[in-house]
């Protein structure tokens, strides 16, 4: 009889433990600072981009980081987010529609909102990239986002129509660049420095 007693209490306490511990994980947890990418691509440039951003941002153990494409973000995902990466490609001289309909449908619920906020930016282009940096980044300033990096505007020179529609390959060296972004956004929120 004893020995069930002694069985009995050490699964109790191992309940307890168990319990205590996922209770120490999900606190943990919603401590952690939020960085949410949000992005949009065709022909898989800025996908790219956007994965070695996460790979690096992912290695800061005390930052929860979030991807999604833009078509698929809401007011309320920004919102729950501490910081932002915003990735697109330049299409005539413009961010992507698609990208431009994401910050359509999220730029009045969030006037006001999310200010202060760190956020940087990525711009896939063929062989240009400023206007959309400049747009992006005028509707990061109507936020009043705060810029913690300058916005690199990566160059795949594609100029036919079969260039800008086919798949894109980002250069190791471009991607190192992208992947800075992400640590340092990461880090940051991790560190409270923004």
């Amino acid at each position: 009889m004893g020995d069930i007693q002694n069985c009995i209490h050490d699964v109790q306490l191992w309940a307890i433990d168990d319990a205590l511990t996922i209770a120490l994980i999900a606190v943990k947890a919603a401590d952690m600072k939020k960085l949410l990418i949000v992005y949009y691509s065709l022909t898989g440039g800025t996908r790219q981009m956007v994965e070695a951003a996460e790979a690096e941002a992912r290695k800061e153990e005390e930052t929860r980081t979030i991807v999604m494409r833009a078509e698929e973000c809401e007011p309320s995902d920004m919102l729950s987010a501490d910081g932002y990466i915003f990735a697109t490609p330049e299409n005539l001289a413009a961010i992507a529609g698609v990208m431009k309909a994401f910050f359509d449908r999220c730029y009045y619920p969030l006037l006001g909102e999310i200010e202060g906020r760190p956020y940087a930016a990525m711009i896939c282009a063929g062989s240009d990239g400023e206007n959309a940096r400049k747009q992006l980044e005028r509707i990061a300033t109507g936020w009043r986002l705060k810029k913690v990096m300058d916005t690199p505007i990566i160059c795949t020179h594609a100029q036919t129509e079969e260039q800008i529609l086919a798949p894109k390959e980002i250069s190791e060296t471009d991607k190192a660049q992208c992947a800075e972004i992400g640590a340092t956004l990461a880090a940051g929120l991790a560190m409270g420095v923004f």
